[in-house]
């Protein structure tokens, strides 16, 4: 089985299932979605532990006159993130086919979509495929936002195009001249294939200008400060599953960005702008977490808590450490365990309040519900990384990396630590006591919540019994990562 059956797999599927009728046609899609959770269970299985290099390795030549290869592979820095984008997607094609949809095949047509880019860009071995797959995950959500958003979605849907196409040129231009000044500078035939890259280190003036480029393609679809500005608007608008796999998966592939490809085409530049990239991402752990403190509305308050987890997520990154990167890449699965879920609780939430998503119309169920009360104090105590969850352990080896690197930046990110704390627990009480509000339906959960919650809760309590499944995975690729970004100023003259 190759991983190109991994990644068209959600496409086909979502194809078959509009030709079936509206409402069959969502039920046939979340089957179809287990079917790729299936596949890429398999894929993890088999994974070997500890073998270095590439695995389950697909290339062929795409377009030979400009040295483009469809090359696929998995290894330590995204088996786990395959894992969690199938996990997802099949929480929120389950989650939306128990509800009514205008048009509903073409919804479940642009989740699929979605779904076979994202599960590209993670595969992807060659950097103008890996472009192709980044822009390509986008275009769905323009549809998802537009057409089936809420509020003013045509704003939000503006904004959120505006910023990731600025992102997407710098993206661009960065890919096609790393290519193409890798090749003249070395005299060797034009490629973009990642493995091929590595053993043609550029100058440290081209280092400098292409890591900007791709720092502000990756920061905006994370996003952090202060590129964030179409956050609000278009977390606002998007429909609740949409949000969650956005949140949840998309911005996850940015931050792998900077693992697959910074780290190791661009040392010079990654240890050249290490401070400035650990500053942006302090200053976006402060911004969010007071944010989130004063927001009354709770989805806005899990939109401006993202913002925070990938603050420290970069700063794990950033610390070029190899602690510090493996906690990235364990609390990028973290966060996208917790927030998909915390989306749909918002949605459980606002159908008891009249569609108010305000804390303030929130209040007092927990008695009556339960079991919505129990998952979600589950998933928010997982999002205040509390000692013995997951989290804990991602945020533990993420600040012991960059206390051995920055230990100013070290000290003053612990804050952010604290913060979560607040915010998160400020929801859980906000929305499960304090009084009735007259507003309120206080009623247990349903099947068409609990069967998108569940399975999510299910995995938050077994990766926090053994978060070894993710770090034992990637560790040795996660070393070699850091390794490149450490090694001596490249034997190469500087332009």
């Amino acid at each position: 089985m190759t991983l190109s059956i991994l990644i068209w797999l959600p496409l086909a599927i979502v194809l078959v299932c509009a030709l079936l009728p509206g409402r069959l046609a969502g039920r046939a899609a979340a089957l179809g979605s287990l079917v790729t959770l299936g596949v890429s269970i398999s894929f993890v299985a088999r994974f070997t532990i500890g073998r270095p290099g590439l695995q389950f390795v697909t290339d062929q030549t795409w377009i030979s006159a400009l040295g483009i290869h469809y090359k696929l592979g998995l290894d330590g820095l995204n088996v786990a993130l395959i894992l969690l984008t199938a996990i997802l997607f099949s929480a929120a094609f389950i989650w939306a086919s128990l509800r009514n949809w205008d048009r509903p095949r073409i919804f479940f047509f642009h989740l699929g979509l979605a779904q076979s880019a994202v599960l590209g860009a993670f595969c992807a071995q060659d950097l103008a495929l890996f472009v192709a797959f980044f822009d390509l995950m986008l275009i769905p959500f323009y549809f998802l936002t537009g057409i089936w958003g809420s509020g003013d979605r045509v704003r939000a849907t503006t904004k959120l195009v505006i910023y990731t196409l600025v992102g997407s040129f710098f993206m661009l231009a960065a890919a096609i001249a790393t290519g193409v000044l890798a090749s003249s500078e070395h005299g060797t035939p034009l490629t973009f294939v990642l493995s091929a890259l590595r053993a043609l280190p550029l100058s440290h003036t081209s280092q400098t200008w292409i890591f900007l480029c791709f720092a502000i393609a990756f920061l905006v679809k994370m996003p952090l400060v202060p590129f964030h500005g179409w956050l609000a608007d278009g977390y606002k608008a998007m429909p609740i599953p949409a949000v969650a796999v956005f949140s949840g998966v998309l911005s996850k592939v940015a931050a792998y960005g900077f693992l697959r490809i910074v780290l190791p085409l661009f040392p010079y530049a990654a240890r050249h702008f290490q401070l400035i990239m650990l500053l942006i991402a302090l200053v976006s752990i402060l911004w969010a977490t007071a944010v989130a403190f004063t927001t009354p509305d709770a989805r806005l308050v899990i939109a401006y808590s993202s913002v925070a987890q990938l603050g420290f997520i970069t700063l794990g990154i950033f610390s070029l450490r190899s602690q510090g990167a493996q906690g990235a890449l364990l609390q990028m699965v973290n966060h996208g365990l917790v927030t998909a879920p915390l989306f749909f609780i918002v949605a459980a939430l606002a159908a008891r309040t009249g569609g108010s998503e305000s804390l303030r119309d929130m209040g007092g169920i927990a008695f009556r519900a339960p079991v919505l009360a129990s998952l979600f104090i589950v998933v928010a105590l997982a999002t205040l990384a509390m000692p013995g969850s997951a989290n804990f352990a991602g945020e533990f080896f993420i600040l012991l990396g960059v206390f051995r690197s920055k230990l100013v930046i070290a000290v003053i990110a612990f804050s952010g630590v604290v913060g979560a704390a607040v915010y998160a627990l400020r929801v859980f009480i906000g929305a499960m006591h304090n009084r009735v509000s007259p507003s309120v339906a206080s009623r247990e959960i349903g099947f068409s919540d609990l069967i998108g919650l569940a399975p999510l809760v299910a995995v938050i309590v077994a990766l926090a019994l053994y978060p070894q499944f993710v770090l034992s995975r990637t560790q040795p690729s996660v070393n070699a990562t850091v390794a490149a970004a450490q090694a001596p100023a490249l034997q190469v003259a500087s332009r």
